[in-house]
């Protein structure tokens, strides 16, 4: 897929995908896939209850904070001459 510059947003008339269409869907996996690639995200199977929404944040903060650790270790694993 190519890139296009605008330099407005009125230049941007050309439609890729009609809503519903494969392609669209086809993009999305692709989309999905590669941001898998880039940046996986994991958290602990199951199912957890919680007493409050509060705590469900405060765990859903923990995983996201764990993912993002992972994820700033990776980078730095992959800088040359590290």
């Amino acid at each position: 897929m190519g890139v296009k510059k605008f330099r407005d947003v009125s230049e941007m008339k050309d439609v890729w995908f009609k809503p519903g269409s494969p392609e669209l869907f086809a993009a999305w996996r692709h989309t999905w896939a590669l941001s898998d690639q880039i940046c996986p995200l994991s958290f602990p199977p199951g199912v957890y209850k919680h007493r409050s929404i509060e705590d469900a944040e405060r765990l859903r903060r923990q995983w996201e904070r764990a993912n993002f650790v992972a994820h700033r270790e990776r980078m730095a694993a992959k800088k040359p001459g590290s």
